[in-house]
């Protein structure tokens, strides 16, 4: 079963739709707010949505949303939708912080040689095991208290968005954060 996002936040909006298009409808290049599934979805006529917005797009009656267009890559963002991404991705895991301080909590090995921990960037072998020992001890409340406790640990939240954003470029075949590309 795929991970399907109920609400998605808007990166960016094109009333009139692609200039590539066939056909001119309203149009949003979106993110889910839970699995970060990159989406182009097709907006009512007379919808005005503005960037930030959170929609739904489940599925129970859609207020905004005509039809979900489909899953899209993450170059075929607008420059725009890329340029807030960042942002947007930094509201999600701060709203949803809990979720991101279990991994730290809960992260296993992937492989004999490989931590899931280490897909994170800077966190390297000494990092790791300085991660494994703290949450041994007692698990991190939240990124704050990881910060605190890891001695040199670049900013945790920073960490995660990076990864995030990785994983949309399709840059790595493991998973952490963002669902797979099936729908």
């Amino acid at each position: 079963m795929a991970a399907k996002d109920n609400y998605v936040i808007v990166l960016d909006f094109l009333p009139y739709g692609k200039a590539s298009d066939r056909r001119s409808e309203p149009l949003a290049q979106t993110i889910g707010d839970k699995f970060f599934n990159l989406l182009e979805v097709v907006i009512k006529e007379d919808t005005k949505l503005k960037p930030k917005d959170r929609i739904y797009i489940g599925e129970e009656k859609r207020d905004h949303v005509k039809y979900i267009r489909g899953r899209i890559e993450f170059d075929i963002l607008t420059s725009y939708a890329k340029t807030l991404l960042e942002e947007i991705i930094g509201e999600l895991v701060k709203k949803e912080e809990k979720r991101f301080v279990d991994f730290f909590n809960k992260a296993g090995p992937l492989t004999t040689r490989l931590h899931s921990l280490e897909l994170l960037s800077g966190i390297g072998k000494k990092h790791l095991w300085r991660i494994i020992e703290e949450r041994k001890k007692e698990p991190f409340k939240n990124l704050e208290d990881l910060q605190k406790r890891i001695e040199m640990l670049p900013d945790p939240k920073k960490i995660v968005i990076k990864r995030i954003i990785d994983e949309l470029r399709g840059k790595d075949r493991h998973r952490l954060f963002v669902a797979s590309n099936i729908l």
